[in-house]
């Protein structure tokens, strides 16, 4: 089975959030529009998915959520079809991806990622980790010099998820969320319909040490959410190769 199949194809796309932290650098637009390289950011993403066989985008949105719905538009112009799955009040990651999947309901774990970070992953080995770990969550993993401010992650040697901290005040270098993600659906399905919930804070926390594995990559994250972090993009991103 290939990666794409594995997944039906779809990625989902969490980008509804509010950019607080950034407004001072970029008060327009939403977070993933925000200019990087000559494009919104989110198409970097966008991109990288395509060409990895995802055929269906889904944008997960909130905050300016017409601006992402009218630049990408039918997704055809990528090589891919958009589909909208639109909060009307904020739901957090996870009450945003409970609100996707019931707009397209499916059997085949999800492929999630945050539309404001970016980092070099593989969806095959994403994939195949999930399906032979027999994973309820398996979380892509990034080395940080700062764990602390994205939130750390310890694993066995295996892989298997020990213990899952959404920012504390541990610093040092260590393994951190880099916000993508394959999830079996069920792990959305405890939580109310409407109701707003955290990945980060509550669904991974809890699956710690009862399903949840990870993949530890190669590359760094890229993470817009500031505007000392959006600075540093440009040069993030001047070694990936145009599209």
């Amino acid at each position: 089975m290939s990666s794409a199949a594995a997944f039906d194809a779809t990625a989902f796309l969490l980008a509804g959030g509010q950019g607080t932290r950034l407004r001072p650098a970029v008060a327009d637009r939403p977070k993933p529009l925000a200019p990087v390289r000559g494009r919104p950011f989110a198409e970097w993403l966008v991109h990288s998915l395509a060409g990895q066989g995802i055929r269906r985008i889904v944008f997960c949105t909130g905050h300016m959520a017409d601006q992402i719905a009218s630049h990408f538009g039918d997704g055809r112009a990528w090589g891919v079809e958009t589909v909208y799955s639109r909060e009307e009040k904020p739901l957090g990651t996870a009450g945003a991806l409970r609100l996707a999947t019931e707009r397209m309901p499916g059997e085949a774990p999800l492929l999630a990622l945050n539309a404001d970070s970016y980092c070099d992953f593989d969806v095959v080995r994403l994939v195949s980790t999930h399906r032979t770990r027999g994973a309820r969550g398996t979380v892509w993993l990034a080395r940080a010099d700062d764990a602390g401010r994205y939130g750390s992650v310890e694993a066995d040697a295996d892989g298997r998820v020990t213990a899952f901290a959404e920012k504390s005040s541990r610093h040092g270098r260590g393994w951190i969320n880099a916000g993508i993600y394959a999830l079996d659906r069920d792990v959305l399905a405890g939580i109310p319909a409407g109701a707003a919930a955290s990945l980060e804070t509550q669904v991974l926390p809890a699956l710690a040490g009862k399903g949840l594995w990870s993949v530890a990559g190669e590359s760094p994250l890229l993470d817009i959410g500031t505007p000392e972090s959006y600075a540093r993009a440009e040069a993030f991103l001047e070694g990936m190769r145009s599209r």
